[in-house]
């Protein structure tokens, strides 16, 4: 077979499997039938995958609203993971710019495989001062950062961020992508956290065990609220007059419709105040990746990958993730 082609229907490969929603149990390992690169997507040998709390909820099925999208009763999309790194196998008709053997990373759906199709617009070429293990760990979450901090908050340097959920994988971005834009930036999370967030760069870091983000009197600029539990009100108060809100995703609320409500509660607010409170769906695009890649190989920003694990031990990590017990980032080998 010719190595630029789409591979033969019928082989096969190991990949992580849920018939269900459900905890981590769910998630087997198996053999599948091996994907093929059908026209504008990439064939990539996957040598590794990022966790992340997206994953986790449509692993979950929750809250029950993304079920609407995903399957009622099981994930139509049988193999969990979204981030990826790994080495293009194979290019399907009209892929220009990546070639067999081309180390990438970016984003999918079904990247817990050894394995997985990705559109050619959502991958670049991996920093080359990266492993695939920590090349994996970027897409989703840095993204995420990046939208909240460059787009939707449009942080300016000099101005002072907060950043509430800092250790985790999102916030981990979220403080060094702030110090690379020049901004001031506090890092909220617990104590056993303190020292990760303040080897990312953070100027200041609350342990929240101990300290409420509004003591002090501080006023910030710019707050990225990724952890989900305060309200719109405590928040606003940490605020400056003019300052801007930005929630990202909703890991709080009910089992039904999880942290839209605050969502839409803070976007119907903002009509009425002088602060702006805004969230967003992200994306991963190759712009961006392009984007990260330039900042990671300018040694400006570095993945906080905790722990790695193998493919087979996916149930365990997911485990560990759905815990709160990650420090950053964790990530499949395969």
């Amino acid at each position: 077979m010719n190595a630029t082609q789409a591979p033969r229907t019928g082989e096969t490969m190991r990949a992580v499997v849920q018939d269900r929603y459900g905890a981590a149990e769910v998630l087997e390992l198996r053999e599948i039938e091996r994907p093929t690169a059908r026209e504008g997507e990439v064939l990539v040998r996957v040598r590794a995958a990022g966790l992340d709390r997206g994953v986790w909820h449509l692993m979950a099925g929750l809250p029950y609203l993304v079920r609407l999208g995903f399957g009622l009763r099981r994930p139509k999309n049988p193999v969990p993971g979204m981030d990826l790194a790994g080495v293009v196998e194979a290019v399907g008709a009209g892929v220009t710019g990546l070639a067999p053997g081309d180390e990438v990373f970016g984003a999918t759906d079904g990247s817990y495989a050894e394995f997985a199709v990705v559109k050619a617009d959502r991958l670049a070429p991996k920093p080359a001062r990266l492993s695939f293990e920590q090349a994996a760990a970027v897409p989703v979450s840095a993204c995420a950062a990046l939208h909240a901090l460059r787009d939707v908050g449009e942080v300016q340097a000099g101005q002072r961020v907060l950043v509430i959920g800092a250790s985790g994988g999102v916030g981990s971005f979220a403080v060094q992508l702030a110090k690379a834009f020049g901004a001031h930036v506090t890092g909220v999370c617990s104590t056993a956290k303190v020292d990760l967030v303040r080897s990312l760069g953070a100027d200041h870091v609350i342990d929240y065990t101990t300290e409420d983000i509004s003591t002090g009197g501080v006023r910030y600029d710019l707050v990225i609220d990724i952890a989900g539990n305060r309200s719109l009100g405590a928040l606003r108060r940490v605020l400056t007059p003019r300052g801007t809100l930005v929630i990202v995703g909703g890991e709080q609320g009910d089992r039904w419709i999880g942290g839209t409500d605050r969502q839409l509660r803070a976007m119907a607010l903002s009509r009425f105040v002088s602060q702006e409170l805004r969230t967003f769906i992200s994306s991963e695009r190759r712009e961006d990746l392009l984007v990260l890649r330039d900042l990671i190989d300018a040694g400006k920003v570095t993945p906080a990958v905790e722990r790695t694990f193998p493919l087979e031990r996916a149930s365990e990590a997911m485990a560990w993730l759905e815990a709160g017990r990650a420090r950053g980032k964790l990530v499949l080998t395969i």
